[in-house]
């Protein structure tokens, strides 16, 4: 983590800012030379909150007390009294989180685990096909994006952040799953700042962003509106919003492979992928080989656990995320992209997110 971040920072619960202690640094290179970044350390909020930096990465996640037990036993004295105190006081908001969090962050680290850097495209695309998506998403230009600061919520494997940040932006690559840790290992631009977070619970600043990019990311969630609202105060005013969500569709393998997750998504991850992969990705290969497809087996088998995998996958129709849009007091709401299997929607905001 470069500690220029922390002002962007906030507790995800109270929101209040956040007090760095730090613990560990590390010179990391870049494609500029190297940089001092926190590698441990821990954020305290105003409030009864912490949360701890691990290998470079703020984890800004409710439930981060939790998951990373063995790293405050290590590092925090009073770690137990700490931990009884959140759970006596917010019993409820954390069996939420816990519940409603457990299966994604397996599911999409799973997904993300099996990405080659070197070998493998992003959703069959190479490095300029992602850029140039992105822009096409969020209607902007390559020099459009100079001296902007964005927000990808949901980045999953990290690398187009890296290439955002080359274009001159200052990038805040989030994700909830552990998949953000080959992310920010993969990074090579000192731009772009990779963290740990919730979209419903987003850790930072309101009404700060230029840009909020989410691709492909809350209708993976509990409630798709929900997330969007929570998300939606991180735009400045005159900022955008832009999402890509999935749409509907009548074709019958379609309704044949959502009919299929309803049964097999509950399922333990390990388990449902050797199955899948026992299963599903034969047939899969056999097809798209016969198709012409110059996918290899780890691009097919990291679409076939984006399908089947997660514990949430909703649909949406484009009328119904402009009222979303409209609802919030966005502006100039558009479809800036759409094919078979989903949609982009923007909108601009002319007043405070806060709203």
């Amino acid at each position: 983590m470069q500690e220029r971040t922390l002002p962007l920072l906030r507790c995800p619960v109270s929101r209040s800012p956040l007090q760095l202690e730090i613990i560990s640094t590390v010179h990391r290179p870049f494609h500029t030379g190297e940089e001092l970044v926190i590698h441990e350390g821990i954020l305290y909020a105003e409030q009864d909150w912490f949360y701890p930096i691990i290998d470079g990465i703020p984890r800004l996640i409710v439930e981060a007390f939790l998951d990373y037990e063995d790293f405050f036993r290590q590092h925090l004295s009073d770690y137990a009294a700490r931990r009884s105190k959140l759970e006596a006081g917010y019993t409820g908001l954390i069996g939420y989180v816990r519940k409603k969090n457990k299966k994604t962050k397996a599911s999409f680290s799973r997904e993300w685990g099996l990405h080659d850097y070197g070998k493998d495209r992003t959703w069959r695309l190479d490095t300029n096909g992602m850029l140039q998506t992105f822009l096409s998403e969020v209607d902007e230009t390559a020099d459009g994006l100079k001296g902007r600061t964005i927000l990808d919520a949901g980045c999953g494997n990290g690398q187009l952040d890296t290439l955002i940040a080359q274009q001159g932006a200052t990038v805040i690559a989030m994700d909830l799953s552990r998949s953000i840790e080959r992310a920010y290992q993969q990074n090579t631009d000192t731009n772009a700042c990779y963290l740990q977070g919730d979209v419903q619970f987003p850790p930072l600043a309101f009404a700060f962003f230029d840009i909020v990019h989410s691709s492909g990311v809350l209708h993976h969630t509990n409630n798709t509106e929900l997330s969007f609202s929570c998300l939606s105060p991180c735009v400045a005013p005159g900022g955008k919003l832009s999402v890509w969500l999935y749409r509907p569709r009548k074709n019958f393998l379609h309704q044949l492979f959502n009919r299929m997750r309803s049964f097999l998504s509950p399922l333990p991850s390990g388990w449902l992928y050797f199955l899948l992969r026992s299963t599903i990705f034969p047939i899969s290969w056999l097809i798209k080989r016969m198709q012409g497809s110059r996918q290899n087996s780890r691009e097919m088998m990291i679409e076939i656990l984006d399908w089947f995998t997660p514990e949430f996958r909703w649909e949406h129709h484009p009328e119904e995320v402009k009222g979303w849009f409209a609802k919030r007091g966005f502006v100039s709401i558009k479809e800036t992209t759409t094919d078979i299997f989903g949609f982009n929607m923007t909108g601009s905001c002319v007043i405070s997110a806060l709203r």
